[in-house]
């Protein structure tokens, strides 16, 4: 991980000056602006500055300590990442009934292949809780019918842990712009299609209806907009005229699982980095 790099995120409604004061309490206490981003949509602000803290005036518990005054008085969500804290990224596996990729995922974790740390599971039903049982990983379902109050919970209980990579396993529940924006190109999905062809449910139907003769699979970054992420890897596969659509299905999650994987070891060797809606890779 980055040393004496920090990153503070914040996160609320649109105001004025908030800017100018977390720059003011970055500089007061001898951090040095590395990047900045900043953006308002539907009223709602989010903010991501990356600083140097070499030159620390105070300890990092006390730096906390200070953003959280910040935060109190500006009445915004403010969190702060030492990214030289961790040897290894903690990785968050949300999934629902489907088991090839999230297995696949934790066969490597379990190989020591993915040098990553996975704190816990997030399901949305107990379907596949005996995956998180054998490799004794926490696991939690969060199954609130109503999305935003999933959410709402989700995101208070992930306060505990520093999640730097959301994988979404075959996890069908749509994600709001308030849960995506906190966690900006850090949740991978794999779509079933050769996005941007067959957005949203049922893609290998779709493909079947149409009579491709090519399909495949998206591994994405998750943006607001559904299915529209940048792209970080496919894998396509022939339709035979005589396949059935089960059999398409069996075809698409083996390259699911490729894509996934591949989408994931990307990340984790921080050869991934995205501007303007795309994905650039990164020499080794």
């Amino acid at each position: 991980m980055h040393q004496n790099i920090a990153k503070i995120t914040v996160i609320g409604d649109d105001k004025k000056g908030v800017i100018a004061q977390i720059t003011n309490f970055v500089f007061e206490h001898g951090s040095n602006i590395e990047d900045i981003d900043q953006k308002v949509i539907r009223h709602l602000f989010q903010m991501i500055m990356k600083i140097d803290i070499s030159e620390l005036k105070v300890s990092k518990d006390e730096f906390r300590e200070g953003l959280k005054k910040l935060e109190k008085k500006l009445n915004m969500e403010i969190k702060v990442e030492f990214y030289s804290e961790k040897s290894k990224p903690n990785l968050l596996l949300m999934m629902t009934k489907e088991k090839h990729c999230p297995e696949a995922i934790l066969e490597k974790w379990a190989k020591n292949e993915f040098e990553v740390n996975i704190p816990l599971i997030i399901g949305s039903s107990k379907e596949l809780k005996y995956l998180a049982d054998h490799y004794g990983i926490p696991f939690y379902v969060f199954d609130n019918p109503v999305r935003k109050n999933n959410e709402i919970a989700m995101l208070e209980f992930l306060k505990n842990f520093d999640i730097d990579l959301i994988v979404l396993a075959r996890y069908m529940r749509i994600l709001s712009p308030d849960f995506v924006w906190r966690y900006e190109n850090k949740i991978i999905n794999i779509h079933p299609s050769l996005l941007p062809a067959f957005p949203g449910a049922e893609a290998y139907r779709q493909a079947f209806e149409k009579g491709v003769k090519i399909a495949g699979v998206t591994a994405h970054f998750v943006t607001m907009d559904l299915d529209q992420g940048p792209i970080i890897a496919q894998e396509a596969f022939q339709i035979e005229s005589t396949m059935t659509l089960d059999q398409i299905k069996q075809k698409g999650q083996e390259a699911e699982v490729k894509a996934l994987l591949k989408a994931v070891d990307l990340f984790l060797k921080e050869r991934l980095l995205v501007y303007w809606n795309k994905v650039h890779f990164q020499e080794e």
